[in-house]
């Protein structure tokens, strides 16, 4: 490797105190800072309250333009050895550019999850369809997703479900594919002991970022079709809904009367969550491994989930205890564990072994900069076998690149 130098294109600045995403960028950004990794984090999108200080850890913040020759200059002037792409689009709008004036800079896609999947899943859910692989394949946002993990030296996959789909499904070899899920810091007996006991917690929760559809749709659905089953049975519970970004029409449901209480952006998360009694987490469509229910057993809060909220995790049969995909099975589930400590226990104890089993293993960091590595030092004959990359990569400069041009230069005239 020719230089410690990673530059990461955001597509926004990192929120980790409000959502999912934001959480996993900083896990990635502190993995490469450990490893002594100088890091440059760029994007196009705006500052707000939310987005996290990288100056105060040594990053150095800078922003870019769509679609302007200044990333070119910017790109050769930091000349760094590594090139992170947040999410397909970003790879979409400056993968050509780094090819073109990196080309010895390998290229990671972090996918997040599958966009593609996700949207697909909520029009058969709004289409009442059933999951069709042909289908999925035939949408635009899919093959453009594909093309960006072609395109990319490695693509980072947060869910074994979604591994499994692009190399058994999509025929995506394995070399350009790095399972990488979530890592948190082990559940030790002290930690466990210092928890909230089960009579000393109350009330419901959800904790969802607004932005996100299938966030919206399970606020949606709770206040349809779930909670009012849960408040006739315990008329004195409340169901608190957390989260930054939240519509106007979802903050217009909030009802003290019935108990459904829109609460907004959580600062502190782990404090929200384990002082609640049980972590809801109804999603009906949405892809990758869910940040929201591995928080709540990371905090000692058992959660009620459905089958699309288990997807991706290794405890899939295990986790069927807490799994209820109608409503009214849901609701009784949620009644049920809310007032039996000893199944309530039951599932605490799943989520303890679930995060010490496969989200607390710090082997997966060093094979992910194992893989790195022998990447960096093989980049040469790992491309000449991604043969699609390579054809991909051709087309991708040149349409997406003389596309770009013309906008340039249009931008210039006006």
């Amino acid at each position: 490797m020719k230089s410690n130098k990673v530059l990461i294109l955001g597509l926004n600045w990192p929120e980790p105190k409000a959502t999912a995403a934001g959480i996993r960028m900083m896990q990635l950004i502190h993995w490469f800072l450990e490893k002594n990794f100088q890091i440059t984090f760029a994007s196009t999108a705006a500052f707000n309250d939310y987005s996290a200080d990288l100056t105060s850890m040594g990053i150095d913040q800078q922003p870019i333009k769509l679609n302007d020759q200044s990333f070119d200059d910017f790109v050769l002037r930091l000349d760094p050895s590594i090139v992170i792409f947040d999410r397909f689009i970003m790879e979409e709008q400056f993968g050509w550019r780094v090819a073109e004036n990196l080309p010895e800079a390998l290229r990671i896609l972090d996918t997040e999850d599958l966009h593609s999947l996700r949207s697909y899943r909520e029009k058969v859910l709004s289409d009442q369809k059933l999951f069709s692989i042909p289908d999925w394949l035939s949408l635009d946002i899919t093959r453009r997703e594909l093309a960006s993990i072609f395109r990319s030296d490695l693509s980072v996959i947060i869910s074994k479900f979604e591994i499994e789909l692009l190399h058994e499904k999509v025929k995506i070899d394995n070399n350009l594919l790095f399972y990488l899920p979530f890592i948190y810091e082990e559940l030790t007996e002290t930690i466990v002991k210092n928890w909230l006991p089960f009579e000393e917690r109350k009330h419901f929760v959800f904790i969802g970022n607004g932005k996100h559809a299938p966030n919206i749709d399970a606020i949606l659905w709770l206040n349809r079709s779930i909670w009012p089953i849960i408040r006739k049975s315990l008329p004195q519970s409340e169901l608190h809904i957390y989260g930054p970004y939240i519509p106007e029409r979802i903050l217009k449901m909030d009802n003290e009367k019935t108990g459904f209480r829109i609460k907004g952006w959580a600062k502190d998360v782990a404090s929200v969550m384990s002082k609640a009694k049980l972590n809801l987490v109804p999603l009906r469509f949405g892809a990758g491994i869910k940040g929201k229910l591995l928080e709540g057993f990371r905090n000692g809060t058992p959660a009620i989930t459905t089958s699309v909220g288990i997807e991706g995790i290794d405890h899939t049969d295990e986790l069927k205890l807490c799994t209820r995909d109608d409503a009214i099975s849901f609701s009784n589930l949620a009644i049920e564990l809310y007032q039996n400590n000893d199944n309530w226990k039951k599932v605490q104890n799943l989520g303890i072994d679930l995060i010490n089993k496969h989200f607390s293993n710090e082997m997966i960091k060093e094979e992910f900069f194992g893989k790195i590595f022998k990447l960096t030092t093989n980049l040469n004959q790992h491309r000449v076998a991604n043969i699609i990359g390579g054809i991909l990569t051709h087309s991708s400069l040149q349409s997406t690149k003389y596309l770009s041009k013309w906008i340039e230069a249009k931008n210039k005239m006006n």
